[in-house]
């Protein structure tokens, strides 16, 4: 499978979950091998990637980090 496939399956669970619950890393890496059936470093990889571009972004509040989609004034 394509990197830009996997990350817009990762983009899809993330809007999914969004104010349900806040997405660790490992929760959003699991979920997208379990239905991809991709190695944790390839879905990784992704995941880095789309951190590094801004579609994602890792937050810090009350003691854990997550990973969440950016507010439009972020970008």
């Amino acid at each position: 499978m394509e990197q830009a496939e996997i990350q817009e399956k990762i983009f899809a669970y993330s809007t999914k979950m969004k104010g349900k619950k806040k997405l660790k890393e490992k929760d959003i890496i699991k979920a997208i091998m379990a239905e991809t059936e991709e190695d944790k470093a390839t879905v990784k990889t992704a995941l880095s990637e789309m951190i590094n571009v801004g579609k994602l972004r890792y937050s810090y509040g009350g003691g854990a980090s997550s990973v969440d989609i950016p507010s439009e004034e972020y970008l």
